[in-house]
C-alpha cells in the first residue's frame, strides 16, 4: 500500500494566493494554529475537499513546495475551462484565509534513487517534476528537465528553475512545436530513470519511446486515466469483506467501491478514475482485472493490492481486506 497519512483529513487555511502563469494559481495551506504539517516526499499529493454544482468534490493536487517547509503545503491548480468543477472553485472561492479540509499525502509517484533522472513536465505536470528537480540537485545526481506547455506564459515557476540553466529545456510549442522525446531521451543508460507528467498524449509518447527500456525505468502521474486496451470480463462476482464479515455481488454495472459504499463499509475514494491511489486495497485472494492508470505491470502481476474504484475481478470471486 502507498503512504497516507491523516486519513480522515484536516483544516488548513489558504495562507497566500499568488498567480505563478496564464491560468494556474498557487495557494500556501497552513494549519489554523500555524502547527506542523504532516512531512513529505517529492512526488507526493494532497486530496482536497471541495464544494461543487453537485455536491462535495475531491480533487488531488500535487505538492509542489520544498519538504524542508514543515508548516506549510504548496499546490498549483489550473483553470480548466472542460473540467469537472474542481479547478472553478478552487479559482473562485478560495481566496486568502479561506478553510478548506484536506487529506494526505499520498505519494504514489516517488523519486527512486539513480544515478541519472530525466525529467518530462507539460504544462501544470510540472508541480511533482519541480521538488523532484530539486531533490535530485540537493542528492548531486546528474538530470536533466524537458519542459513544455502552450506558451511560455502559461508555464509555471520558471523564475524556480531559471537557476539550473541548461539542464532545463523550456520547450512552450508556439516557438518550438511538439517536444522532441527522442532528442531529450536518447537511447537507453544505465542506471538512468525517467519521471514525466503531464497530458495523457504527452505521457503515451514518452511510454512509446521508453516502451524498450528496462523494465522499472519508467515513472508517470497522470491526472486523468488512461484509454483503456481490453476492458475484460463485466460479468457479476462475488466479493467477501474480510474484515467486515460481509459478502455481496458487485453487478455487471456498478463498482466494487460503489458495492462496498452501498453496504455500509466506509472507504477513502477520490478521484474514482483509477488515478490517485486514495482507494487503493488490499486483495487476499483471487485475482483482480486492473483497470487504473496507476499501479506499474509488476504491482498488477503480483496482484496484492487494486484499486476498487474501477477495477473488477477476473474470477468468479474476490476476497478483500476490508
Amino acid at each position: 500500500m502507498t503512504e497516507q497519512q491523516n486519513p480522515g483529513g484536516t483544516t488548513l487555511v489558504v495562507a497566500t494566493r499568488t498567480r505563478v502563469a496564464d491560468g494556474v494559481v498557487s495557494l500556501a495551506l497552513r494549519r489554523p494554529d500555524g502547527g506542523t504539517l504532516p512531512s513529505w516526499t517529492p512526488g507526493a499529493h494532497i486530496d482536497v475537499f471541495l464544494e461543487g454544482g453537485h455536491g462535495e468534490l475531491i480533487r488531488s493536487y500535487s505538492l509542489c513546495g520544498n519538504p524542508a517547509e514543515q508548516d506549510v503545503w504548496r499546490i498549483a491548480v489550473l483553470r480548466e475551462p472542460q473540467g469537472r468543477g474542481g479547478s472553478a472553485y478552487v479559482h473562485d472561492h478560495l481566496p486568502e484565509g479561506a478553510a478548506l479540509r484536506v487529506r494526505g499525502p499520498r505519494n504514489n509517484f516517488p523519486l527512486r534513487p539513480a544515478a541519472r533522472h530525466l525529467f518530462v513536465a507539460g504544462g501544470v505536470g510540472i508541480t511533482p517534476i519541480l521538488p523532484m528537480v530539486e531533490a535530485a540537485e540537493a542528492a548531486g545526481a546528474d538530470w536533466r528537465l524537458l519542459y513544455g506547455g502552450r506558451t511560455r506564459a502559461s508555464m509555471a515557476f520558471l523564475d524556480r528553475l531559471e537557476p539550473y540553466g541548461d539542464r532545463v529545456l523550456v520547450r512552450p510549442q508556439d516557438e518550438y512545436g511538439l517536444l522532441d522525446l527522442a532528442a531529450f531521451l536518447g537511447a537507453p543508460g544505465e542506471g538512468t530513470l525517467v519521471h514525466a507528467c503531464g497530458p495523457e498524449p504527452l505521457l503515451l509518447a514518452v511510454r512509446e519511446r521508453c516502451a524498450d527500456w528496462p523494465a522499472g525505468t519508467l515513472g508517470v502521474e497522470r491526472f486523468a486515466p488512461a484509454r483503456a486496451a481490453d476492458a475484460g470480463p463485466t460479468g457479476a462476482f462475488e466479493l467477501e469483506l474480510a474484515r467486515s464479515g460481509l459478502t455481496l455481488t458487485v453487478p455487471p454495472d456498478r463498482s466494487v467501491l460503489e458495492t462496498v459504499e452501498e453496504a455500509g463499509v466506509d472507504v477513502d475514494s477520490s478521484c474514482r478514475e483509477g488515478t490517485c491511489g486514495t482507494c487503493e486495497t488490499d486483495v487476499l485472494d483471487g485475482t483482480p482485472d486492473h483497470r487504473d492508470s496507476l499501479l506499474t505491470e509488476e504491482e498488477r502481476a503480483c496482484g496484492e493490492t487494486m484499486l476498487i474504484c474501477v477495477s473488477r475481478s477476473r474470477g468468479p470471486r474476490l476476497v478483500l481486506d476490508l
